[in-house]
């Protein structure tokens, strides 16, 4: 899952059990759709992405900065207190917020589209959540 800052989805991909998360990176940013709101040509990709240490390879920082995205990733072996876990919280709160779906806490349904189709209508749920809400203030 991707987000932007106020935890709205932006993309969601769905795969094993077992996989690293590292491997959905590129395929999620490639992901998000054109951002409409300004005139002009509308925004395709974000200013950065914030990571968490398991994401901590120059092979995808080269990656993520090819595309003209500063990657913000947290280095292995580094004290912790770098001051990132407070923009990595909201991704944290996103998955949070899927797991109220109790369909897609625990994984009932055997074909993989199912799953996929309840994960994208959560999201659409959070987002006209987070939206409605947003409007409010």
């Amino acid at each position: 899952m991707i987000t932007e800052a106020h935890g709205i989805p932006l993309a969601v991909s769905l795969t094993g059990g077992n996989r690293n998360d590292i491997t959905q990176l590129m395929p999620l940013l490639q992901a998000i759709p054109p951002v409409r709101g300004r005139r002009g040509r509308p925004r395709q990709r974000p200013d950065a992405v914030y990571a968490d240490r398991g994401y901590d390879h120059d092979k995808y920082r080269r990656q993520v900065r090819d595309k003209g995205i500063t990657p913000v990733i947290a280095r292995r072996g580094t004290d912790h207190g770098s001051g990132l876990g407070t923009y990595r919280w909201v991704i944290e709160q996103s998955v949070a917020l899927l797991h109220w779906f109790r369909r897609l806490r625990i994984r009932w349904e055997i074909r993989d589209d199912i799953h996929e189709a309840f994960l994208s209508l959560a999201c659409a749920i959070i987002c006209w959540r987070r939206l409605r809400n947003l409007s409010l203030c």
